[in-house]
């Protein structure tokens, strides 16, 4: 089986994610600036298979689209254009970087690891695939 691919989409940072090849196991990969996600991408997938790419789809409370939305579909068509054999698929990623700053402080981490936000938003990519996956396991 091939991985699972999450991002958790910033204009400063982006935030990714991967399962294990069996996509049992969700699990923070890097954090990179947007500018370079599509070199990322082709050096990543020279030695290993994605399945498909989820992406944070940023919501108000209201279940609108966010400010940020303009932003995150315009990073969903870049991916859709070069790797078109790769399915991109969104997931509502509300709350998730609130979700990612309780883990960092419930594991005990110091105090600037708490406020590493390129920690937060790789732990939120995480997050997000691992909403995707037990979404898909309801199916």
């Amino acid at each position: 089986m091939a991985r699972l691919m999450a991002f958790d989409y910033g204009s400063k940072r982006l935030g990714i994610a991967v399962t294990d090849p069996m996509q049992m196991i969700a699990n923070g990969l890097t954090t990179i600036h947007p500018k370079d996600i599509i070199s990322f991408l082709k050096t990543y997938l020279q030695t290993e298979q994605v399945e498909a790419f989820i992406v944070g789809q940023p919501k108000q409370m209201d279940g609108s689209a966010s400010q940020s939305a303009p932003l995150v579909n315009a990073f969903v068509n870049l991916l859709k254009k070069n790797f078109p054999d790769i399915k991109v698929e969104m997931v509502d990623e509300r709350f998730t970087s609130k979700m990612a700053s309780a883990v960092i402080a419930q594991s005990g981490m110091s105090k600037k690891a708490k406020h590493n936000k390129a920690l937060v938003d790789t732990i939120s990519a995480t997050i997000i695939l691992q909403s995707y996956m037990e979404q898909k396991s309801l199916f």
